[in-house]
C-alpha cells in the first residue's frame, strides 16, 4: 500500500490561489481512482476533484472551474490547483487513493493539509 505526503497549504486571502502536491511512495501508474477530499470543521469529508488512470477527472459542482486536478505517473504525483479561493473553501485537504471511492474510505490517505482562505 502507497503511502501519500501533502503539501501546498497554507493561508490565503479570498481571490488567491494555491497549489497542493501528492507524493506518492510508489508507482501511481496502475491505481484507477486518485482524488482530493476535504473536510471543513463540523462537516463531513467531500471529494472535491478525482482523476483516472486515463486522466478523466470530475469536480464537486463547487470548485467546477476554479480547481484543476492532474496526475503525472512519472514523477508519482498528483496535483490540485485552487485559483479564486473563497472563504468556504476553508479545509483540511486530504489526497487520496481510496479503495471505496463513492464512500471516501479505505486505501491509502495522506495526512492532510490545511487551507484557510481569508475575507
Amino acid at each position: 500500500q502507497i503511502q501519500l505526503v501533502e503539501s501546498g497549504g497554507g493561508l490565503v486571502q479570498a481571490g488567491g490561489s494555491l497549489l497542493l502536491s501528492c507524493a506518492a511512495s510508489g508507482s501511481i501508474s496502475g491505481i484507477y481512482f486518485m482524488g482530493w477530499y476535504r473536510q471543513a470543521p463540523g462537516k463531513e469529508r467531500e471529494l472535491v476533484a478525482s482523476i483516472t488512470s486515463s486522466s478523466a477527472t470530475q469536480y464537486a459542482a463547487s470548485v467546477q472551474g476554479r480547481f484543476t486536478i492532474s496526475r503525472d505517473p512519472n514523477k508519482n504525483t498528483i496535483s490540485l490547483q485552487m485559483n479564486n479561493l473563497k472563504p468556504e473553501d476553508t479545509a483540511v485537504y486530504y489526497c487520496a487513493a481510496p479503495r471505496w471511492p463513492l464512500a471516501g474510505m479505505g486505501g491509502s490517505w495522506g495526512q492532510g493539509t490545511q487551507v484557510t482562505v481569508s475575507t
